[in-house]
């Protein structure tokens, strides 16, 4: 995970940090040499503006020919008393393209300038080369052809060494190469902190789920950490103590399901060892045959019970259809009332006279009450009474059963329909009956709400929503 978050990083940010700066760097580098190169030609252009102002007041008042000599002995003046050599070398070009002197007193040989015959070209009469000398010097030279007759000078030739220039730009590129390593550098740093400020608590998800996943349930993640990272640490340490809890109520559940089973399979197989001794017509011999007879039905109960809870966590298909709630709550009732008035309990239940449809599995509803109605039985004292009412409230219907049986402690009421739960004051059984019927429930979007107060009673409500109400239709649950 480390090197994956890591390597990311490298390729989007940092790379596209570097194209940036390499872009960035580009550009600049180009500004800067156009903007030096044109800060020289500038200065040169400046320079001929000088000396073609001068010329162009010399000889104003003289014929055509005095005015071109007095301009050429002016423009040799200006050659020979050139105050820029340290900079410029400053030449007067014949016709011809010949160099006719220069201020630095040195005439090169009789090839003819390359931006002389640019400026001929071109109708501005300016002419620009940049080239090497012999010696290896990069210079700049501009040739502009005299606007005015001056006898045999055509052309003014200004020359400078682009040396000082060239080594200002490399100190620049040099500079800049420098702040954007520096950029590049605390980017990288910064970057790399910021990666491992989110690898280092991932590293520390990835351990604590691992021991997790072998079962160290009891470890958590320190709380140092804040924002989204804070939270999936709180979330990792959330699941272990959820997962804790529900291994914890899973091996209890284990426990109390092995002693409800072990204590109907002791009292069988000790029948079975007795009544080979005992006569058919023996009182005992019968009483052994009915125990027998109730403690199975006890051990399918709690089977079925338990195969049932498997089967709705492994994914069942459910058959929807149209069934009249009132029905299938009566058809429970019709079930369980013999065994009700057996134990001493009063049934208070009026069939209503209007159907409630609804959109249901009918074998699955009915054995939603069947669950209710049977713990409502168990937890009931003789002489109680248990009480059926319908509601509704044009969405939904609402089927509320009530006894007054011990009720249930205020810290088990929110556990009771989790599964593997079983709650301190329960009676003998699997303790996974309430778990099953909120599964079945919610598959048929409906919703099951548990009140109870110790000591005296609990309310079951089970709601379900009428079918052609609004709200959406439940979907095969799997």
């Amino acid at each position: 995970m480390r090197y994956g978050i890591t390597r990311k990083w490298i390729k989007t940010n940092l790379l596209l940090l570097l194209l940036l700066l390499i872009g960035a760097e580009a550009i600049f580098i180009s500004s800067m040499y156009t903007s030096y190169y044109d800060g020289v030609r500038r200065a040169m252009d400046n320079r001929f503006y000088s000396i073609s102002g001068s010329l162009k007041v010399t000889g104003t008042q003289q014929p055509d020919a005095a005015a071109a000599a007095d301009r050429a002995l002016l423009l040799r003046q200006m050659v020979e008393q050139f105050d820029a050599k340290d900079r410029f070398e400053l030449m007067l070009l014949r016709n011809n393209g010949q160099i006719l002197s220069t201020s630095s007193g040195r005439v090169p040989g009789s090839a003819v300038p390359e931006d002389y015959l640019l400026a001929v070209e071109n109708s501005s009469g300016r002419g620009e080369t940049i080239y090497r000398t012999s010696t290896g010097e990069k210079v700049i030279a501009v040739t502009y052809l005299v606007p005015y007759p001056s006898d045999e000078v055509a052309a003014i030739r200004l020359v400078t060494s682009l040396m000082l220039v060239d080594q200002q730009l490399a100190e620049l590129v040099v500079f800049s190469v420098l702040v954007c390593g520096v950029i590049l550098l605390f980017s990288v740093s910064s970057g790399l902190f910021f990666v491992k400020g989110i690898v280092r608590p991932l590293n520390a998800v990835e351990a604590t789920a691992r021991r997790i996943a072998r079962g160290e349930l009891d470890i958590q993640i320190e709380q140092e950490y804040e924002g989204e990272v804070g939270r999936l640490c709180e979330s990792i340490n959330h699941m272990a103590q959820e997962l804790q809890r529900t291994e914890k109520m899973k091996n209890e559940f284990i426990s109390s399901v092995s002693h409800e089973l072990r204590t109907p399979l002791t009292s069988i197989k000790g029948w079975l060892e007795t009544l080979p001794h005992l006569s058919p017509q023996n009182e005992n011999y019968q009483k052994g045959m009915e125990i027998i007879s109730k403690e199975t039905d006890r051990l399918y109960a709690m089977v079925e019970e338990l195969l049932d809870f498997s089967r709705l966590q492994s994914g069942v298909k459910m058959e929807f259809q149209r069934v009249d709630l009132v029905a299938e709550v009566s058809d429970a009732v019709l079930m369980m009332q013999a065994r009700m008035y057996q134990q001493g309990l009063r049934l208070c239940y009026e069939e209503p006279q209007l159907p409630l449809p609804v959109l249901a599995d009918p074998n699955r509803l009915r054995q939603v009450f069947i669950n209710i109605l049977d713990n409502a039985v168990k937890y009931s004292n003789e002489g109680g009474s248990i009480t059926i009412d319908f509601l509704q409230d044009g969405e939904s219907a609402f089927v509320q059963i009530r006894d007054e049986g011990r009720g249930i402690a205020p810290d088990d009421l929110e556990n009771v329909k989790l599964k593997f739960f079983k709650a301190k004051n329960s009676v003998r059984g699997s303790g996974i009956g309430l778990a099953v019927v909120d599964e079945i429930v919610k598959a048929m979007d409906g919703d099951v709400d548990i009140a109870s107060t110790l000591g005296h009673g609990t309310t079951v409500t089970v709601r379900l929503p009428l079918l052609g109400a609004k709200g959406p239709v439940p979907q095969n649950f799997a």
